[in-house]
């Protein structure tokens, strides 16, 4: 087999993927040749060489449409997500509620449209969820977030075995990733400078090393790999202790 890692001639799905990690995953599955198509709540700009349309994961009937006007789907990234800070004690039931839905059910709801046409076409397919570091440790302020991406890896776990032999679903645990909300999340470069110096690899990732890690996962170099969360997190988050040693607590 070859050792290319080559998309060419299949249609990928990335919800939320004209901005942020999900604008990293478009471009990687371009460069490999897939053709893309992105999803969100509302019009934006389509990424050049995309066609993007209007669906609200979270809404049967808007997924079944989406998923219903394409051709084909070889390869879906669930990468819709995310979840302000807040106080869990505080926070409203309707905000956890809104909170889960779009971060578990609604992969899950995307997950079953693309596996009922993946499942009847000979090359049947990938599904990718992104999920988060937060699944594996506690995340104060985002606790609900945390608790949706625990589900949704042990969710991918489970459609993987359910679904096998035809459909491949896998999961990328993210850490901390540079995009256009940088700033608003952790501060001034001073600040996203500190919290960088705490991460192994010394930096956040790129939107688009997120992207390599989802084309990897979609394509036939991972013919063998489902059921799986990869982490990709730099190395993980140092323990309290060292920071304190470093002296960059």
């Amino acid at each position: 087999m070859s050792l290319v890692l080559d998309l060419t001639g299949r249609v990928a799905l990335v919800t939320g993927g004209a901005r942020g990690i999900g604008l990293g995953i478009t471009r990687a599955l371009q460069a490999a040749g897939a053709t893309v198509v992105t999803c969100s709540r509302s019009e934006v700009e389509p990424v050049p060489g995309t066609t993007h349309r209007v669906c609200d994961v979270r809404d049967p009937e808007s997924v079944q449409a989406l998923v219903a006007s394409l051709d084909r789907l070889d390869v879906l990234v669930n990468n819709a997500g995310g979840a302000p800070a807040v106080d869990a004690a505080t926070a409203s039931p309707r905000f956890h509620e809104r909170i889960v839905g779009l971060n578990l059910l609604a992969p899950l709801l995307v997950a079953q449209a693309a596996n009922a046409v993946m499942q009847q076409q000979d090359s049947g397919g990938t599904i990718v969820n992104i999920s988060s570091i937060s699944a594996s440790r506690p995340a104060p302020t985002i606790a609900a977030y945390a608790a949706a991406k625990a589900g949704l890896d042990s969710l991918t776990a489970s459609l993987a075995m359910e679904w096998a032999p035809r459909v491949r679903v896998n999961a990328i645990d993210v850490g901390l990733c540079r995009t256009e909300q940088t700033d608003d999340h952790y501060g001034d470069d001073a600040s996203v400078a500190t919290i960088e110096r705490t991460i192994p690899l010394g930096r956040m990732a790129r939107p688009e090393e997120v992207g390599h890690v989802a084309a990897f996962l979609a394509s036939d170099l991972a013919s063998y790999v489902s059921g799986a969360s990869v982490a990709c997190h730099g190395g993980g988050e140092t323990p309290a202790f060292l920071l304190v040693q470093k002296g960059l607590s």
